[in-house]
C-alpha cells in the first residue's frame, strides 16, 4: 500500500471509519504547495477497497495538476465514500464524513462529485466550514455542473480548431459518453452550436431526458466507441480511453469532462499513433473547482466564471509545448502544471518556508 502511495507522491492519506453510521471513506491530500488541497467527494460502491484507494489516489493527483493549470491558488485533494449513493446515503453518514473533513483543520476542502448533490453539500456545510458547492451558505455558487461543462466546451472548440481547422461546431459530429449532470449541460452547449450529437449512458432515464430536450441520437453504452464522429467526448467515469477502446475509436479528437480519461498516461501514445488529438481532461474540466475555490477567496459568480476562460489559453499552450518538444499533449499538460507546482515549492524553500 505504501509503495502505491509513494508512486503518486501524496502528502497524506486519511482513512475514515464510523461503524455506527456505516462510514468508510478515504481522504487523499496530494499537494498543499499552492494552498489547501481542494477536490470533491465521490460516493461510489466499489468492488474492492483497493479499487477505492486507486481511484482516490489518481483523482487527487489529477486535482493538483488541474488546480495548478487553472492558476487557482490551491493544492489538490480528493475523497471517496465507499457506499451506494442510491441506497446507503444517510444524514448520519454525511455528518460523520463532514466531521472527518473538519478534523483536518482546513488542509482539505471537499465539494460535490459523482454520487453527491448540492443538497448533500448543504447538509455537510452545517458541520464543517471546509466544504464548497452548496447553495445556502453566504457566497456559495451552487451546482458546478454548467461551469464544468463550459470549460469542457471551450476545450472541445479549441481542440477542433487545432486538429480540424474549424472555428465553429455547426455540423461537427460529437459522441458524448455519459449524460449525467455535467454531460447534459455539455450537450446543451454543443446543441446550441449546431453540433450533431450522439450520446450513451448506462442510465436510460438520463438518455431519454437529453433525447427529449435536444433531439440527439442515442446508442447503447458499449456502442459509443464505434460511433463515426469527429470528436469523442468522455463525460462519465475515468479510464474509458485505454488499449482496448482506442482501436475502436472513429474520431480525430478526444476531449471531454470526465476525470482521468486515460487509464494510463501511456494511452496518450496510443492515441497519437492513431492520429487522434487528445485534449487533456484536467486542462478543460476545471470549471467546477474554479467556482468552488471562488467561495474560499470571496469572488462573485461572474468573476469566478470568467476565470474559466483560461482553458482556451491552456489548450493552446499545451499544444505548443507538445509540438516543440515532440511529446504527447498529456505529457505536455503534466509538464506545464507540475512546473508551476515545482516553481512554487522552490520559492517556498528559498524563503525558508518548509511547509
Amino acid at each position: 500500500m505504501f509503495e502505491t502511495i509513494a508512486e503518486y507522491g501524496h502528502e497524506k492519506i486519511v482513512y475514515c471509519y464510523d461503524g455506527d453510521v456505516g462510514l468508510k471513506a478515504i481522504i487523499a491530500i496530494h499537494s498543499t504547495v499552492l494552498g489547501p488541497a481542494v477536490g470533491g467527494c465521490r460516493m461510489r460502491k466499489y468492488d474492492r477497497d483497493e479499487d477505492a484507494l486507486f481511484d482516490v489516489l489518481r483523482l487527487s493527483k489529477n486535482m493538483s495538476l488541474k488546480n495548478a493549470a487553472a492558476n487557482l491558488g490551491v493544492g489538490g485533494g480528493k475523497s471517496v465514500i465507499l457506499a451506494d449513493p442510491q441506497t446507503e446515503k444517510t444524514p448520519e453518514l454525511l455528518k460523520a464524513f463532514a466531521l472527518a473533513v473538519d478534523s483536518l483543520g482546513g488542509i482539505y476542502y471537499t465539494a460535490e462529485d459523482v454520487g453527491m448533490t448540492v443538497a448533500d453539500l448543504n447538509y455537510i456545510c452545517k458541520f464543517t466550514k471546509y466544504a464548497m458547492g452548496g447553495d445556502q451558505t453566504p457566497g456559495a455558487h451552487g451546482d458546478p455542473s454548467m461551469p464544468t461543462a463550459y470549460g469542457t466546451y471551450l476545450g472541445i472548440k479549441t481542440g477542433a480548431e487545432i486538429k480540424l481547422g474549424l472555428k465553429e461546431l455547426a455540423g461537427v459530429k460529437i459522441a458524448v459518453q455519459g449524460v449525467g449532470h455535467v454531460g447534459t449541460c455539455l450537450v446543451e452547449l454543443l446543441s446550441k452550436d449546431g453540433a450533431e450529437i450522439t450520446v450513451a449512458d448506462i442510465n436510460q432515464d438520463s438518455v431519454a431526458n437529453v433525447q427529449e430536450k435536444y433531439g440527439v441520437r442515442a446508442v447503447q453504452p458499449d456502442e459509443i466507441y464505434d460511433v463515426d464522429c469527429d470528436i469523442f467526448s468522455p463525460a462519465a467515469f475515468g479510464g474509458t480511453i485505454n488499449e482496448n477502446t482506442i482501436p475502436r475509436l472513429k474520431c480525430k479528437v478526444v476531449a471531454g469532462a470526465a476525470n482521468n480519461q486515460l487509464l494510463k498516461d501511456s494511452d496518450a501514445d496510443l492515441l497519437q499513433k492513431r492520429d487522434i488529438y487528445f485534449v487533456p481532461d484536467f486542462i478543460v474540466n476545471c470549471g467546477g473547482v474554479t467556482m468552488g475555490t471562488a467561495e474560499i477567496f470571496g469572488l462573485t459568480y461572474e468573476e469566478a466564471f470568467k476565470k474559466i476562460d483560461i482553458v482556451q489559453d491552456n489548450v493552446y499552450e499545451v499544444d505548443r509545448i507538445a509540438r516543440e518538444k515532440g511529446i504527447t499533449t498529456q505529457q505536455a499538460a503534466i509538464e506545464m502544471a507540475w512546473g508551476r507546482i515545482q516553481a512554487a515549492k522552490a520559492k517556498k524553500l528559498e524563503s525558508g518556508d518548509n511547509r
